[in-house]
């Protein structure tokens, strides 16, 4: 347990000979093989297995409203919650609600039932990037705070414009290890090592008892817990993050055969009953807590529809060399 993963030297995997980083606040990962998958926890992140990817870029941080509003001045981009709703997409939608909105969280006056998001989730109309409490809000202290209220075309179109892609399931889940194979968290076993804080989500009951010292919560300015193995902030908490893979209810079949070790696998194509595709997001946020979303751990993965966005998604991207 907590061993280092089996890692390659950075040639072998892929490393530039000169060392330099492709673009500004970026580490390298190397590639090697580790376990990924939890058996230990929720159904979805079974079987544990043996996968292999090789060496990448990664942003540092996640993508913050500073970098992502001089994407949108440079190229004039329009994100998915700021267009307006087609009715023929959603035939059963309240008519009132096909306006350009997004997904925000309202704390709870007390204990609701934990079964039914609704009781914390609304949609507001007008909610967006900019916008992140919806009309009459703004980004006034939060330049360094991860974008959010994000579809994953809107990730993907960032990307593209920064020079780079969004990382794969595997490579995201190598990347948050930092190195340590089969840790329950990033940094090891134990949440809170010697009662310090690692990483900025839930503290108290969700979705109504806020414990955080002020009486805040939300996003924090990236980078203010201590990085993993890796050099890589945040791939715990503060904003769960956009992957480029389709989500699959468990990790593919093929991914459990012993006879051979996946290479940078990804999965490309939706599951085929699904209305709406749905893709991998990975590291929980800032509402996660144990008593409702344990998923603040490498190993954890959740499918989010492709058309919806939240308070609490944001994404980093990758360079893969070659």
């Amino acid at each position: 347990m907590n061993a280092h993963v089996n890692t390659r030297s950075d040639a072998a995997a892929g490393r530039p000979a000169s060392g330099e980083t492709p673009s500004k606040n970026m580490v390298w990962v190397p590639g090697g093989t580790f376990l990924m998958g939890d058996e230990r926890f929720y159904p979805e992140e079974r079987p544990a297995h043996q996968v292999a990817v090789d060496g990448f870029w990664m942003d540092a941080r996640p993508v913050t409203n500073l970098e992502f509003r001089r994407f949108v001045q440079a190229t004039g981009h329009v994100t998915v919650a700021e267009r307006p709703l087609d009715a023929a997409d959603y035939p059963q939608a309240d008519p009132g609600f096909l306006v350009p909105g997004s997904l925000v969280f309202h704390p709870t006056p007390g204990p609701v039932d934990l079964r039914d998001y609704r009781n914390w989730w609304s949609y507001v109309p007008g909610a967006c990037w900019k916008h992140p409490r919806g009309p009459g809000s703004g980004l006034g202290g939060l330049e360094r705070h991860p974008v959010v209220h994000l579809a994953p075309e809107d990730a993907e179109a960032y990307a593209a414009w920064a020079g780079k892609e969004l990382p794969t399931e595997a490579e995201w889940e190598f990347a948050a290890r930092g190195g340590l194979e089969g840790a329950v968290f990033a940094w090891g076993d134990e949440f809170a090592p010697k009662g310090r804080l690692m990483a900025n989500t839930w503290r108290g009951e969700f979705p109504w008892q806020n414990l955080t010292p002020g009486g805040g919560h939300g996003t924090t300015t990236v980078g203010s817990y201590r990085p993993n193995g890796y050099g890589l902030y945040d791939m715990t908490g503060n904003v769960w993050e956009w992957t480029c893979d389709f989500y699959t209810p468990r990790h593919p079949g093929e991914a459990a055969k012993p006879c051979c070790v996946p290479r940078n696998p990804r999965v490309e194509a939706a599951v085929s009953d699904e209305a709406i595709p749905r893709k991998v997001i990975k590291g929980g946020s800032h509402l996660c807590a144990p008593n409702y979303c344990l998923r603040y751990r490498p190993a954890a993965r959740q499918g989010e529809a492709v058309d919806t966005s939240t308070c609490h998604i944001g994404f980093r991207c990758v360079i893969r060399p070659g």
